[in-house]
């Protein structure tokens, strides 16, 4: 007898949990693919799937010599994944934890503090004294790193910094980054409508998309948005070029419309 919960085609007998699944197999490999692609870790991953197909196939052709020896390498290959892809393990389960449980804290923060949010008029005015501070930093090729933050700790973010909680301003924001400032070479994070801190040192990425000719501050900036789900705006201060870095992936030489663009979107 064929349950509701059954599908029979010729001999198979499919399940609709059987189709549940392979959509969630689908989805996770899915999700593995867009954080490791463009970068290192994708090759070092496709070496892996490679060792373990090789594996399987000399275990099957019974060569036991070469299957003893790649078994050993096999037998730990969890634990050597982990190791070689713990910033992108780490992104990975943050995404899952975000898409779970972000819709259902939002809903609940909004229903508890509906008054305590910043007024329109103050947030917008925070997005254009920030766009004002990159633009005129990117006019006298002042280097600069903005990170914004969007549910991240700032012990997430930076693995040391000053402590700041200042209201955002364009003065503030270009003197922090004048090289006479002691805190113009970290990052600055901002989030919830202030300037969180100053002074962050960030992990620097080492992906195959950035030029050679790319600096710390564009390394510090796509780091961050790989390893979180925090985007960064940079200012190049050799060419005074800004660019933006946002879920493992930098757009360089932004216009000001662009510019306009992102800032009027990101969590400020």
């Amino acid at each position: 007898m064929t349950s509701i919960f059954e599908i029979e085609i010729g001999f198979l007998s499919i399940s609709i949990w059987d189709i549940l699944d392979v959509l969630i197999v689908g989805y996770l490999i899915y999700r593995v693919y867009l954080l490791l692609r463009g970068s290192i870790a994708f090759n070092i991953f496709v070496g892996v799937v490679m060792l373990y197909v090789v594996g399987w196939l000399v275990s099957l052709l019974k060569m036991d010599l070469l299957s003893s020896i790649l078994n050993q390498f096999i037998n730990v290959g969890f634990i050597i994944i982990i190791i070689i892809f713990q910033p992108e393990v780490r992104r990975f389960l943050l995404l899952l934890g975000n898409t779970t449980l972000g819709g259902r804290s939002n809903v609940l923060s909004r229903w508890l503090a509906k008054n305590l949010e910043p007024r329109p008029g103050d947030h917008q005015t925070a997005q254009q004294e920030i766009k004002s501070a990159v633009l005129r930093m990117s006019k006298e090729k002042t280097g600069a790193l903005i990170v914004f933050s969007k549910k991240q700790e700032l012990e997430a973010i930076g693995h040391s910094a000053v402590l700041l909680e200042a209201n955002i301003g364009q003065l503030l924001l270009i003197s922090i980054f004048q090289k006479e400032s002691p805190l113009h070479d970290g990052a600055v994070v901002i989030g919830k409508g202030k300037i969180m801190a100053a002074g962050c040192i960030l992990p620097v990425s080492e992906s195959a998309q950035l030029p050679k000719s790319a600096g710390l501050r564009h390394r510090a900036g796509l780091g961050i948005a790989e390893r979180t789900n925090a985007a960064a705006i940079i200012v190049s201060e050799e060419t005074g070029s800004i660019s933006f870095a946002e879920d493992g992936k930098i757009e360089f030489a932004l216009s000001e419309a662009r510019l306009n663009e992102i800032i009027f979107k990101l969590p400020v």
